[in-house]
């Protein structure tokens, strides 16, 4: 499985002469933590990194994808082929610091970084991943590497990347093996926001870029966990002065901010650990019966609680094709997903109905409170990248705001 495919460009360099042609040299390494060694060629970031390998199958959208603040602590394998022909751009962001490191870890891709061919391109990738410091792989089975975790597992690893194709492979093998699992990590200090701001941008249009909003009619404070810049569009398109506010905060620093409805943002690692200082103040949040939205971690955050609990998931959902059924509509929407732990519903309370549920494996996807004006969804309903069905989630949430003030 870990063979070398088509000599990627500028790395002829490493190569070995024979008669007059030229062995590519391995100028990568992906080594998992049962000692398998996958070879390719090197692109972005010189060095080497840590990481929990999982993949994603989406076709589009691989900046927004690695700028990710759930992503934090992983390396993501894309199974799409092409990565990388259309550049980059300053719009196609997700994470709001970008002077930030990156929380992803890696990027594994199948085929080798072209030039990119598209108007909106701004820079070339590979100069991109660079700069970034997210050290990349090329070359390699990608379809087969998703195999892999499919069977066994998203499996730790390490990910590195040396031009003159000279490695310690026995040390790199030991530190794979030692890293730690997923399980009990906080990754949410590594991503959140390090002081309160606030937030008007609202969505791009064409012609006209991102807009700014000027007439709010509702206060949303928006708990940063890892939090993406299209969810604060979307609540700022809909009326809202958003103010965002470390994972950190305190109860009381929310409420007297005096918001006409919380949002729980999404955001990485196991949402238990990071439970142990947000439950507490979720809960005295839900007492005072502030509307509440949350989405992906928000959402496990908001169902430990209220007494549920979280689980480990084999391979995760990761991708922007995910068939997701809404029993309160009865209608299925195709979603973006990003998340390695789900909410177990055996464990969940009475007061916690569930709303929405994966068609793909049947884990559980959303609740609602039926004591409390508060709800959240495992996926990702602002999308980017991804399918626009879920922005109805955020027509609701306002909703639950204006019938709360009425």
């Amino acid at each position: 499985m870990a063979t070398l495919q088509d000599q990627a460009p500028g790395q002829a360099q490493g190569a070995t002469d024979h008669g007059g042609w030229a062995e590519p040299r391995a100028t990568a390494l992906l080594v998992l933590a049962d000692g398998t060694v996958l070879e390719g060629f090197g692109v972005g970031a010189e060095g080497s990194a840590v990481g929990e390998v999982c993949f994603n199958t989406a076709m589009t959208g691989y900046q927004e994808i690695l700028t990710d603040p759930s992503y934090a602590g992983q390396i993501i394998t894309f199974t799409f082929p092409h990565i990388g022909n259309v550049g980059v751009n300053d719009e196609d962001v997700e994470t709001v610091n970008m002077a930030a490191n990156s929380g992803v870890r890696g990027a594994i891709l199948h085929t080798v970084i072209t030039d990119p061919s598209n108007w909106r391109a701004a820079r070339h990738f590979d100069a991109w991943l660079k700069s970034r410091g997210i050290v990349g792989l090329a070359g390699i089975d990608t379809r087969a590497l998703t195999a892999l975790i499919r069977e066994k597992g998203m499996p730790n690893a390490v990910i590195a990347h040396a031009p003159d194709g000279v490695f310690d492979v026995e040390a790199l093998k030991r530190e794979a093996a030692a890293l730690p699992s997923m399980d009990g990590l906080d990754l949410v200090p590594m991503v959140t926001a390090a002081q309160r701001y606030g937030w008007d941008e609202k969505s791009w249009k064409w012609g006209e870029g991102f807009g700014l909003q000027e007439n709010s009619t509702r206060h949303v404070v928006a708990i940063d966990y890892g939090v993406k810049r299209n969810i604060l569009r979307l609540l700022a398109d809909r009326g809202c002065k958003v103010t965002v506010v470390p994972a950190t905060a305190t109860a009381e620093d929310v409420l007297a901010l005096k918001p006409d409805g919380v949002f729980l943002s999404n955001g990485p690692g196991d949402p238990a650990a990071t439970g142990e200082y947000s439950v507490p103040v979720i809960r005295a949040l839900l007492d005072q019966k502030v509307p509440t939205f949350g989405i992906c971690l928000g959402h496990q955050m908001l169902a430990l609680a209220v007494g549920g609990k979280t689980a480990k998931m084999h391979q995760g959902h990761h991708g922007a094709n995910h068939p997701v059924k809404d029993f309160t509509t009865d209608k299925v929407e195709i979603v973006s997903m990003n998340h390695g732990f789900a909410v177990d519903r055996d464990s969940l309370p009475a007061n916690a109905k569930e709303t929405h549920v994966s068609l793909f494996d049947g884990s559980n996807c959303g609740i609602a409170l039926t004591d409390r004006p508060a709800f959240s969804v495992q996926h990702h309903p602002e999308a980017s990248p991804g399918p626009q069905d879920s922005h109805y989630l955020f027509d609701r949430f306002v909703e639950m705001i204006d019938a709360n003030k009425r």
